[in-house]
């Protein structure tokens, strides 16, 4: 294939992946807002219910989010009760993030469905289909990342 072609499916390949990418995006937001939740207050809940307790400082590369907005989320997740902050006991510059009773048992029940949710928004591929894209795509990330 020439060099014309080759740049021409590459620029296809960007621009099929960034609309799916869209498409499942927006699925997945649908449903977690359907929670009284938005994207970012998920994240950080999901974060905390199967990780335990995190330093606040560290959340925010945990979950994709910049250290400016991590504040103001777990603001408003400790005003919902969903968690608390707690100063680490061997270092006074570390607070934690710790996910409450109430946060535990709104993530018990609606995380097996947006499970459920995530799995009929990819339930146009087999099985063997998704172990192949993982493959792909991570290939294709860690190559972008060397660049």
């Amino acid at each position: 294939m020439n060099l014309m072609n080759e740049q021409d499916l590459s620029l296809k390949l960007f621009v099929v992946l960034s609309r799916a990418v869209q498409s499942i995006t927006k699925r997945i937001e649908e449903d977690i807002k359907s929670y009284g939740l938005n994207p970012t207050e998920f994240a950080v809940l999901e974060l905390l219910f199967n990780k335990g307790d995190q330093p606040i400082q560290k959340i925010g590369d945990k979950v994709l989010l910049a250290s400016s907005s991590i504040t103001y989320v777990v603001d408003k997740l400790e005003k919902k009760n969903f968690l608390v902050r707690k100063p680490c006991p061997k270092d006074r510059r570390v607070t934690y993030a710790s996910i409450t009773r109430e946060g535990h048992e709104l993530m018990g029940s609606i995380f097996p469905k947006h499970k459920e949710a995530i799995q009929e928004i990819f339930g146009g591929l087999e099985s063997e289909e998704k172990e192949v894209m993982i493959k792909q795509l991570k290939k294709l990330g860690f190559y972008a990342q060397e660049l």
